[in-house]
């Protein structure tokens, strides 16, 4: 028997009741019916009694099929705004003693191998960006409490889904260059299949076409400045009414725009604004400061961990899209005059 100074542990318990410790994980477990026998099981409790002995938290954890961890899966950090989404994901775990393992697919948004043995077993749930669908998959997230980051609420695969109104943020972008007097656009849009840019470029579509005599040209460009680069240089040697603003899925498309408007000898926003998407710290690193729409990283990471936690305690996750908000810079300005 343990010293009465020593906390008992489960080889205690072993010993005290003539079993292996895996016998004694399995009956505390409650894992024991068909594996021991009823007497084995009952000696194994009676030992565990007599000795005082209580599970630690991991162990009860898995008894009670709880972790306490759970997955934050999102595309390639190759901004900070993921990172921020995770930091807000984090702080309201640890605020519950949950810990969250951050889980970038490797090539940004393709599949992506299983990081656990069997992710069901390690975790308790997972909170996902629609951009990283592919790797979900992959792992089986989605067999598990699932909750969606930038997904469609009527189709997704999630117990709950958890939006910024990027709608919102599209008309405010629309508006704005509406406003302005700009009439012929450039959208530069991420090609990605996400919900997330579907909304951009319907919603943009949508808002401009309300206004007679409004051109709206697309072109697609991987998530990379000089991807945005070629395609805006495309866009401008095209035939066709020169855009006088272009409007960006996300900042670092802004920048591969920068540069190309500018070895045309374009000036911003003199000849042509330019709006981005996100407000990462690059925004204020361009020249002229971009104008873009500020979508909360780390609250949006606070409220897909809010949601898994409610998912997780069979509750109702709070409802409504996170605001955004228009932030205006020096990058945009009236159209020059055309005579």
């Amino acid at each position: 028997m343990a010293h009465s100074s020593t906390r008992p542990t489960s080889r205690d318990v072993a010993q005290a009741a003539g079993v292996s410790q895996a016998a004694v994980s399995l009956v505390l477990g409650d894992k024991w019916r068909g594996r021991v026998s009823e007497a084995t099981a009952q000696r194994v409790r009676d030992a565990a009694r007599t000795l005082g002995y209580r599970p630690n938290l991991a162990a009860r954890n898995l008894r009670l099929g709880r972790t306490r961890t759970v997955l934050l899966v999102v595309p390639a950090l190759t901004t900070e705004f993921f990172p921020g989404v995770y930091t807000g994901a984090a702080r309201v775990a640890a605020a519950h003693g949950f810990g969250v393992v951050l889980y970038p697919s490797p090539e940004g948004i393709g599949p992506a191998r299983d990081p656990f043995a069997s992710a069901s077993a390690a975790l308790d749930g997972v909170i996902a960006s629609s951009m990283a669908a592919d790797a979900l998959t992959a792992i089986r997230g989605d067999q598990l409490p699932l909750v969606m980051l930038d997904s469609d609420p009527t189709g997704s695969l999630g117990a709950a889904t958890v939006n910024l109104d990027i709608a919102d943020g599209t008309h405010q972008i629309a508006h704005h260059l509406l406003t302005l007097g700009h009439r012929h656009f450039l959208h530069l849009a991420a090609d990605i299949p996400s919900w997330t840019f579907e909304v951009r470029a319907r919603e943009l579509a949508r808002h401009l076409h309300t206004v007679p005599g409004t051109t709206l040209r697309t072109a697609r460009t991987p998530m990379d400045i000089e991807g945005a680069l070629t395609a805006t240089t495309t866009a401008l040697t095209t035939p066709g009414p020169r855009p006088t603003a272009v409007v960006c899925d996300d900042d670092k498309l802004a920048a591969g725009a920068y540069k190309a408007l500018r070895r045309h000898g374009l000036r911003i926003p003199d000849d042509v604004s330019v709006t981005g998407m996100d407000d990462i710290a690059l925004a204020t690193a361009l020249d002229p400061e971009l104008t873009t729409v500020h979508l909360d990283a780390e609250l949006f990471g606070e409220r897909g961990m809010r949601a898994l936690l409610a998912v997780l305690d069979g509750r109702t996750p709070e409802e409504g899209d996170i605001p955004v908000h228009l932030v205006r810079r020096g990058s945009t300005a009236p159209p020059p005059h055309t005579p």
